[in-house]
């Protein structure tokens, strides 16, 4: 049997002429948990909408467990569906919610007992079965909600931004219980969010969408550390990357760019035409001393932000600023030091496609 949970194969989905889709392929792996991260408005609901079989595909198959699903029912697709609105019935008791739905398929009883007082054991609610759902708190609410739809055994399961409208401090809590459950069972999982953070802290790949669109789908480190465009490199990432203008000109089959403060970075042999591009860098790539040293360069701190745990320093490049990670207390506005950057972790990227060439400098300048 294929590794593969869920399979999209070139999916498509129109409105009229509006393309909310355009040709999405993509693998979930068993036991994996996937995040479908993009702004609002990409295709990422729809996408789970299609999967769960509540929109029909334009073009393109969807498979699960290497069947395809497209002329099933979604009644008959045994995939689990958890909304932003976790929908319990409030005056029902957790036991009531938990039983609902297998009610509803015609299970006998004796096996919806079985199910609801193992689903319960499982996510820790085997206290309070008897509880109206109405006296739960958001932590036992999420747990219920999941498990409401675990209870029925789906394949998959497909969560729609479910923690959107928690403050920051419950989605910290949540984040980390939901992937503990996860693990547990060994789930498959499909996350949609517009987070960043939930899809960099909870998932084992990140499918990143823009305008319908897949633009990379890798593991968190690699989409953080190795993205393939300025739209991914700009959309994970807090602080934000900085993006500094150069000149790339050309010393053979070389590449060199010319910066305003740290003069020319060489990025060795790799296919860019000359011209204005950008260079990315994250501020976690930059370090600020008072001493000069290798790929360092001078500059004035023009403002420091106070995030706590750590500053953000904005100092001078030519006629932009960049800013650059520290532990707080380490720089003041208006002082002189020396910015460094990581050679192996600066990113070239093409002006026109706004596709990353390369990742880090050429050995040579390291």
């Amino acid at each position: 049997m294929s590794e593969s949970k869920l399979e999209l194969l070139d999916v498509k989905k129109a409105f009229g002429e509006v393309e909310a889709v355009k040709g999405v392929t993509m693998t979930l792996r068993k036991g994996e948990f996937l995040s479908l991260l993009g702004p609002s408005g990409c295709g990422k609901s729809t996408t789970l909408s299609m999967i769960a079989g509540l929109e029909a595909p334009s073009a393109g198959d969807i498979r699960v467990d290497g069947q395809s699903v497209v002329t099933v029912p979604p009644q008959r697709r045994r995939i689990g569906l958890v909304f932003q609105d976790y929908a319990v019935f409030s005056r029902l008791s957790v036991r009531s919610n938990l039983a609902f739905g297998l009610e509803a398929q015609g299970f006998p009883r004796a096996e919806r007992r079985r199910r609801v007082a193992d689903i319960a054991e499982r996510l820790e609610l085997d206290k309070i079965l008897d509880r109206r759902a109405s006296r739960l708190n958001m932590s036992e609410m999420q747990r219920v909600a999941l498990a409401r739809v675990l209870v029925t055994e789906p394949q998959l399961l497909l969560l729609d931004e479910p923690m959107s409208n928690l403050d920051a401090a419950l989605r910290f809590a949540l984040r980390g219980e939901l992937k503990r459950i996860q693990r547990a069972l060994g789930q498959s999982v499909l996350y949609v969010t517009h987070d960043q953070l939930e899809a960099i802290s909870m998932s084992d790949r990140i499918a990143v969408m823009r305008l319908g669109e897949l633009q990379q789908i890798a593991s968190p480190q690699e989409i953080f550390s190795k993205p393939v465009n300025r739209f991914v490199a700009e959309f994970i990432g807090d602080p934000p990357i900085n993006l500094i203008d150069c000149r790339v000109t050309r010393d053979g089959a070389r590449a060199i760019a010319e910066t305003a403060l740290h003069g020319t970075l060489d990025f060795g042999p790799i296919e860019i035409e000359e011209g204005q591009h950008l260079l990315g860098v994250r501020p976690h790539s930059l370090r600020l001393t008072h001493k000069p040293g290798p790929n360092g360069a001078e500059t004035e701190v023009k403002v420091v932000e106070n995030l706590g745990a750590e500053h953000v320093a904005h100092v001078a490049y030519g006629n932009a600023l960049v800013a650059v990670t520290l532990p707080p207390r380490q720089v003041s506005v208006g002082e002189r030091l020396h910015l460094h950057l990581d050679p192996s972790e600066i990113h070239l990227i093409e002006q026109g496609s706004e596709r990353v060439v390369a990742h880090s400098l050429a050995k040579a300048e390291r």
